[in-house]
């Protein structure tokens, strides 16, 4: 469905965002009285922060939309670490940190959040780099910014180290957004796949988390009734 149709489904459920728009879409939810949890970042999931050549044109990018996600009232920007491509961890936890650094002053001044996704490397984005939970931590520390946190991706997560409660428990404060998904096949998050949302939610809530958790499967049936639904299963 348009941006526009699926913001008045949303509204019409109760949600209070529609995330992940790009800038000319930001404006749109506004419109129907939600929010935009999460803008669109300067990164794209295979070419991101772990390469030195990208950092130039990566932070010349986030110093023209960190101002404008300021002004439309969004409170994050996303970012990614890019694919591995023969290169080690560690290498990229430096590039990564080195380049993020240059950006997260401006963060700070704006009050807006950078977070970087952990996606799964096993099965939907292969050769991914910031694919564990433990990766992305050390990053956290590493930039040392309060503005730089991760998007847990409880989908890919629960595919690359499960665990997914207590990982949320230990690391909560290096969070800033979270992301739903059914596993396995990423579609509803209802008793059909492995994963228990109520409790996993309800660990999120004990965690003292106060942002979003954006719901990103892919629904098999009607989708209006399948947002519904998983708004009901993570209300706790």
């Amino acid at each position: 469905m348009s941006i526009e149709a699926l913001c008045e489904v949303a509204a019409g459920i109760g949600l209070s965002s529609v995330e992940l728009l790009g800038e000319k879409e930001w404006s749109v939810p506004f419109r129907l009285g939600l929010t935009c949890a999460l803008a669109n970042g300067p990164t794209t999931i295979p070419q991101g922060f772990n390469r030195l050549e990208n950092h130039e044109a990566i932070v010349r990018e986030s110093e023209r939309l960190l101002p404008l996600v300021k002004a439309a009232g969004i409170p994050q920007m996303i970012v990614f670490s890019g694919n591995r491509a023969g290169m080690s961890d560690a290498e990229g936890l430096r590039n990564c940190a080195a380049g993020l650094r240059r950006i997260t002053p401006l963060a700070e001044s704006l009050g807006v959040t950078v977070i970087m996704e952990l996606l799964n490397s096993k099965v939907d984005h292969k050769d991914y780099m910031c694919d564990r939970t433990p990766w992305g931590a050390a990053l956290v520390d590493e930039v040392g910014s309060p503005r730089f946190k991760l998007l847990y991706d409880i989908y890919h997560m629960q595919i690359m180290e499960g665990d997914v409660i207590r990982t949320i428990t230990d690391h909560a404060s290096r969070i800033g957004h979270y992301h739903t998904g059914g596993v396995p096949g990423r579609a509803e998050i209802d008793g059909s796949q492995e994963l228990h949302y109520p409790a996993i939610c309800r660990a999120i809530a004990e965690s003292g988390f106060t942002g979003y958790l954006g719901q990103e499967f892919m629904p098999r049936r009607d989708p209006r009734a399948s947002l519904a639904d998983a708004a009901m299963i993570c209300t706790v």
